[in-house]
């Protein structure tokens, strides 16, 4: 495997229409009701440096992308997808960390958030250092719950006023300090006679 990812740009828009293919194929693998997006917003993205491509010589075989909410105070990295022959490569985890990492660059302060019911997904979040949360600390911006109307279980979000769902809500608070890490924090000493 001889992958390369790059922060997309306008030289490759011709990929999109591939990765539309590749979002919905994925989709219906899972089972998921993933948001498709089209082509014109994917090459919105890749014009503006907010995404990462995985590119097999000239051939896409992943892609995931930044979208922001509450006006940049919350960035999701969105649209993660490689392409069926490229599973179980360790090809997700290196394209979740670049675009983690862009995130990081573009939107230092922001915090960034996943909804996911992948287990594989929660623990690539959890080795950036995302930790679950409750729908509360994430955005709360209308346009962005209104994204999960393709997914099967959008009915369970709705009836729970966007509070609950079958999935996994998952932030990275780049402020955030568990209390176990405090720095000033002494353990006591114990004296076992």
């Amino acid at each position: 495997m001889n992958v390369r990812i790059l922060v997309a740009n306008n030289n490759h828009i011709i990929h999109t229409q591939k990765i539309c293919e590749i979002m919905y194929i994925s989709a219906l693998q899972r089972g998921t009701g993933i948001a498709t997006r089209a082509p014109e917003y994917i090459a919105e993205k890749m014009q503006s440096g907010k995404a990462v491509i995985a590119l097999d010589g000239d051939k896409v075989v992943g892609f995931s992308y930044i979208e922001t909410w509450s006006h940049d105070l919350f960035v999701a990295n969105s649209g993660l997808i490689v392409a069926h022959e490229y599973r179980n490569q360790g090809l997700a985890r290196k394209i979740k960390r670049a675009i983690f990492d862009l995130s990081r660059k573009l939107y230092p302060d922001a915090k960034i958030f996943s909804i996911t019911t992948g287990l594989a997904v929660m623990k690539l979040n959890t080795e950036l250092g995302y930790r679950p949360v409750p729908f509360s600390e994430l955005t709360d911006d209308a346009e962005f719950w209104d994204g999960c109307q393709g997914c099967k279980n959008y009915d369970i979000l709705m009836r729970n006023n966007r509070d609950l769902c079958l999935c996994t809500g998952m932030l990275f608070d780049p402020t955030y300090v568990p209390h176990w890490a405090d720095i000033n924090h002494k353990p006591s000493i114990i004296n076992h006679k």
